[in-house]
């Protein structure tokens, strides 16, 4: 009786330790809602994998092309400087990728103004001569000029319209913006996203959320309401019934943030929007621009680096952080991407399905386009 009870409390004691293992393990492998994810352990919802053409890229530099400035009455070699972050839309078999272009001769950095090429492969591109979009003597002058119009973002709605954010910036304050089309080429600008108490606070990246039909990415309504994500500090979220006016959700009295850097990682300095966000089986999915902190960042990242990140967030309720991967799956490895204007850059703000495959295009350190691709069967898409 006396062994039998030893070997009683030996067992006991086995199995206690057994537990606590079992429940330290349990623990560790759980989410908090800042770090949801081990990217090589659970990635089912994200897009992965891309892989950069780096025989082909970067797809566009700058040119010598020229145009005639309304607001200088001079020729301006619009894009000789740089060409970066762009996006991309598909219309009749082929993408149309707008970007970001400067000149020399604009007082802050250059003056940016927007661009248009286009290609049917993916790829290989044909611009236009002259900028589609760009500062005029027009009602918006006084928020574009001198710095311009920076970083496109572009989604379809239901009824054939494009809709593009952009950002523009008078050279101290950079203010979200928003223009429409009906064939991309011919622009209507529709000024400020945000007005009252925002008017005059900095505001970027404005990525509106939607869902894929076929080639095409239509802006999706959830629970009756437009959403998007912006920001380049945290992101945060806004609504809209229109896609034209646009309401900031707020907590209170401020912005809502819905997603913030986090220490340590690849997104420690800063979270800004990608492409437009998709509505998925799985939730809301966001690609996103995360900047390395200086000194509390991915030590095994370059300082300031702009790596590309991804987060998934409630289909229910937009606001709502579900996951979020862990580790970058675009960094700057590639020569034109660790220097140059900006050096350290990866800037993804470009999405496109096409021909069976995800596009996904991308600044080089501030100074040209490339591309990465991804095949579109490995995304569940609602349908």
């Amino acid at each position: 009786m006396k062994n039998n009870s030893v070997l009683t409390n030996c067992e006991s004691t086995l199995i206690f330790c057994f537990s606590l293992v079992i429940i330290v393990l349990s623990v560790s492998s759980c989410s908090t809602q800042d770090h949801k994810n081990e990217y090589k352990q659970d990635s089912t919802w994200a897009m992965l994998p891309f892989q950069k053409v780096n025989e082909e890229n970067p797809i566009l530099i700058a040119s010598d092309g020229v145009f005639t400035c309304p607001i200088l009455k001079q020729e301006v070699k619009w894009e000789e400087k740089d060409v970066f972050n762009p996006t991309a839309i598909v219309r009749n078999g082929a993408i149309y990728l707008f970007y970001r272009a400067e000149d020399k001769i604009g007082k802050f950095n250059g003056t940016s103004r927007i661009g248009l090429a286009m290609g049917s492969d993916g790829i290989h591109f044909t611009r236009m001569k002259e900028p589609i979009l760009y500062p005029s003597e027009d009602f918006m002058k006084v928020y574009e000029w001198e710095g311009g119009m920076e970083d496109p973002r572009i989604i379809e709605n239901e009824n054939g319209t494009y809709l593009m954010t952009y950002t523009a910036y008078d050279g101290k304050i950079a203010r979200l913006c928003l223009a429409s089309s009906v064939d991309l080429l011919n622009w209507t600008k529709h000024g400020l996203v945000f007005q009252g108490k925002y008017t005059d606070q900095w505001s970027k990246s404005g990525a509106i959320v939607g869902k894929q039909n076929g080639d095409k990415v239509i802006a999706e309504k959830i629970n009756g309401k437009y959403w998007m994500y912006f920001g380049d500090t945290d992101l945060f979220i806004a609504t809209s019934d229109d896609l034209i006016k646009w309401e900031p959700v707020e907590e209170n009295g401020k912005l809502k943030s819905v997603l913030k850097p986090r220490k340590g990682f690849f997104d420690s300095r800063l979270v800004e929007s990608g492409p437009y966000a998709l509505a998925t089986d799985k939730g809301i999915l966001l690609l996103y621009n995360g900047m390395n902190s200086d000194t509390d960042g991915d030590p095994e990242l370059s300082k300031g680096a702009y790596c590309s990140g991804q987060a998934l967030f409630s289909s229910a309720d937009p606001t709502l952080l579900i996951d979020r991967l862990d580790h970058y799956f675009l960094k700057p490895d590639q020569p034109y991407e660790i220097q140059g204007q900006v050096n350290q850059v990866c800037f993804i703000e470009g999405l496109a399905p096409l021909n069976g495959k995800w596009f996904l295009y991308y600044g080089t350190a501030d100074s040209k386009i490339g591309v990465a691709v991804m095949e579109s069967t490995k995304l569940t898409v609602e349908n």
